[in-house]
Order: structure tokens, then C-alpha cells, then sequence
């Protein structure tokens, strides 16, 4: 029986159709010429809206300002093919892992003619479902070390250092009105200071709690305590298919904190929005204001509040990413996974 080697349309009928993993063809420029059926269930961009764009479309914003799909086609044009993993992200905004092989295809004289990309979702890899490991458990613990000294300090600060500050300025108070008019305003002056500092302690008391029960309620109240003094106007937005287990809570609480901390002392914004979802096995978080965007101080690599958001997302098993550009707002995002339920034996 002679053998029939398929047709070039047999063929692209059939990469077409495959719906895992995602293929697509690029021209040497990066522009998608192809995008099966794959692709559109990986990422939610149909064929008729990815063909002709460019294939950096589907990587995060951070990486688009950074330059990462250039350098990986000029990698796989160097050596041939290129791999590695990478988050990417859906027409939807959301993020999922990706293993990414992107090869280099050229004609008979070595020229190149364009590229073939192959993507596979590997978000369920990254996943826990089984019992934590080591790093998760040290992280866990590391966390519920902090929480305990902040609950010390804000309980000392309340009860101890507060109280006596209040103390002081009844006591110059009442010398001051036995004074004669010029010790008198000194001695006022004085009580404003005190003042002053008692507000920016118990700022620093209610800065330091712990979260109230429930992830949604802990960020209603601190930012209706907190935004408004900063003359900011915000919007919690929330679509959590159940409230997750505390240390969740507790990750994503502390991220968002620091994130609004930045808000109010940085961003010159008028208006924060706090997103938080169900995304996989764990909580999508985004932190988006309309202020001036990142700094380039801001950016720089011993910055201790990017450092402390992006540790604690990690440690916990997540991710994190900030996106500014000069003029445009900033946006915080990240996702924590949510722990399997304890096995009992």
C-alpha cells in the first residue's frame, strides 16, 4: 500500500485544532502569523485578534517595559531555540505560569524566516496540594512571629507610651494657663508637639494590629481609616468564592497595607482600587491608584517596601509584580495561594 505524506493543509489543520499546547507561528519581527486552538484557550485571545499583533501581547506589562520578548527572539535567533518559565498573562488580566520554547525557523540558505512559539500552561504545577514544604512552613512561621511582636509593640505604644504622652499635655496645659502671656505660647507650642506625636503614634498602634476576622472586612476598615485622612478616595471590589484561611488572610492583608502605605505617601493619587479575587487554588490581588507612577527612587533595588511586598508574597508561595509608568498611576499585583486543608490521620 504506497504512503501519502500529509499535505501542508492537512497539517496546519491539525495544529490548528490542538488544544494543548499552545502553537503560533511569528514573523522575524515577533508578529503573530498563526495561533491555534491552544493558544486561544490558554490565554482567551481568539485568532482574529492575535494574528498580526505582536506576540509580546501575552507577557506581563512589566516585562514588555523590560524588554523580555525582544531578548528572548534574539536569543532563539542566536542559538536556535530558546526556553524557559515565565509568567504570562490572559486577555483577562489574570496571570498563569508558562513553559515557553520558542525555536528559530530559517530557510535552506540560513536565513531566518520567523519563529515557532510552543507554550504550555503550567499553572497547576506551581499549585500546593500536598502538605507544605519546608520553605512554606519557615515562612508560615516567620509570619506568625512578626504578627506576635506587632501586636507587642502596638499594645506597648497604645497602653504604656500613648497614655503618658496624653499625660504630658494635660500637665502643659494647665501650667500654661498660670503663665504670663509669652511662657504661655511657648508652653502651647509645646502641647501641639505632643499632640502631633500622639496622632502619629496611634497611626503607627493602628498601622500594627492585626487584621480583624475576615480578609474583606480587615480591608474595608483600614482603608476607611486610612484613606480618607489622606485626602485619598478608594473602592474595594471583591469576588472571593469563600473567605480564605487565616494565614492567607494575614499575606494578603499586609501586602495591601504596604502597597496603600506607598499610595498615601507617594503616589500623589486622588483615587486607589483594591481587586480582590478567587484565582485558582489562592487570592488575585490588585492595588491600582491614579497618581504619578513610580519614581525611579522607588524602583531601586534597596527600596525596603518593594523588597518587603515581593519576600512575603514568595515566601508564601505567590507572586508579585508593580507596574508605573511616569504619569499613568501605579499598579501593585500579586497572588497568594490559599493551603490545602490540614490532613488529619
Amino acid at each position: 500500500m504506497p504512503e501519502h505524506d500529509p499535505s501542508p493543509e492537512v497539517m496546519s489543520q491539525l495544529v490548528q485544532s490542538i488544544r494543548d499546547p499552545a502553537i503560533l507561528m511569528l514573523d522575524p519581527h515577533g508578529v503573530v502569523l498563526s495561533w491555534n486552538a491552544g493558544a486561544e484557550r490558554i490565554t482567551g485571545y481568539t485568532a482574529g485578534e492575535a494574528v498580526g499583533a505582536h506576540f509580546s501581547l501575552s507577557y506581563p506589562p512589566a516585562g514588555v517595559a523590560a524588554g523580555d520578548p525582544a531578548r528572548a527572539l534574539a536569543a532563539a535567533a542566536s542559538g536556535g531555540r530558546w526556553e524557559e518559565e515565565c509568567w504570562r498573562v490572559r486577555k483577562d488580566g489574570t496571570r498563569f505560569w508558562a513553559g515557553v520554547a520558542i525555536t528559530a525557523l530559517r530557510d535552506a540558505a540560513g536565513a531566518l524566516r520567523g519563529f515557532g512559539e510552543v507554550t504550555h500552561d503550567l499553572t497547576t504545577h506551581r499549585t500546593p496540594t500536598g502538605p507544605p514544604g519546608e520553605r512554606e512552613v519557615l515562612g508560615a512561621r516567620l509570619a506568625q512571629a512578626q504578627e506576635r511582636e506587632r501586636r507587642r509593640i502596638a499594645s506597648g505604644v497604645h497602653d504604656d507610651t500613648i497614655q503618658s504622652m496624653v499625660a504630658v499635655g494635660m500637665r502643659l496645659r494647665s501650667w500654661g494657663a498660670s503663665l504670663p502671656a509669652e511662657q504661655a505660647a511657648t508652653v502651647r507650642a509645646l502641647d501641639d508637639d505632643v499632640n502631633a506625636a500622639v496622632l502619629r503614634l496611634r497611626d503607627l498602634a493602628f498601622a500594627l494590629r492585626p487584621p480583624a476576622e475576615g480578609l474583606v472586612d480587615s480591608l474595608a476598615g483600614y482603608l476607611e481609616r486610612a484613606m480618607p485622612a489622606a485626602g485619598l478616595t478608594y473602592e474595594l471590589r471583591h469576588d472571593l468564592d469563600a473567605e480564605p484561611p487565616g494565614e492567607t488572610v494575614l499575606a494578603v492583608y499586609r501586602i495591601c497595607q504596604e502597597a496603600l502605605t506607598n499610595v498615601r505617601r507617594h503616589a500623589a493619587a486622588r483615587h486607589v482600587t483594591v481587586t480582590l479575587r478567587s484565582l485558582g487554588a489562592g487570592v488575585h490581588v490588585r492595588v491600582r491608584d491614579d497618581g504619578a507612577g513610580l519614581s525611579p527612587a522607588a524602583t531601586e533595588p534597596g527600596h525596603f517596601g518593594l523588597i518587603e511586598m515581593r519576600e512575603r508574597a514568595e515566601t508564601a508561595g505567590g507572586w508579585w509584580t508593580i507596574l508605573g509608568p511616569p504619569g499613568a498611576g501605579t499598579t501593585v499585583e500579586f497572588w497568594i495561594p490559599t493551603p490545602p486543608p490540614a490532613r488529619h490521620t
